[in-house]
């Protein structure tokens, strides 16, 4: 994201991430289990994951989707997200 004013819900991919792990058992305890960390430990493994699908060439739109995952604000409400599509 660039220094203008954007949402998260700016970004598509990371909307369909949500919607994926609602729909992918999987995907979702894999969300789940990072979400769950304390904030200075999710911040470590989404660095490290960000960095390995860099290496990897994923697709930037997935990078940009996990690395949102960053921060705190946006972490707790895809949590609740998470949490909600299950119940």
């Amino acid at each position: 994201m660039d220094d203008k004013t954007h949402s998260v819900s700016d970004i598509e991919s990371f909307i369909d991430m949500l919607r994926a792990a609602c729909e992918d058992r999987q995907m979702r305890h894999t969300l789940e289990r990072i979400l769950s960390q304390p904030d200075k430990k999710r911040k470590e493994i989404i660095m490290v994951l960000v960095e390995d699908m860099v290496n990897k060439q994923a697709p930037v739109s997935l990078i940009e989707a996990i690395a949102c995952l960053r921060d705190d604000a946006i972490a707790e409400k895809a949590y609740e997200v998470i949490y909600r599509c299950t119940r």
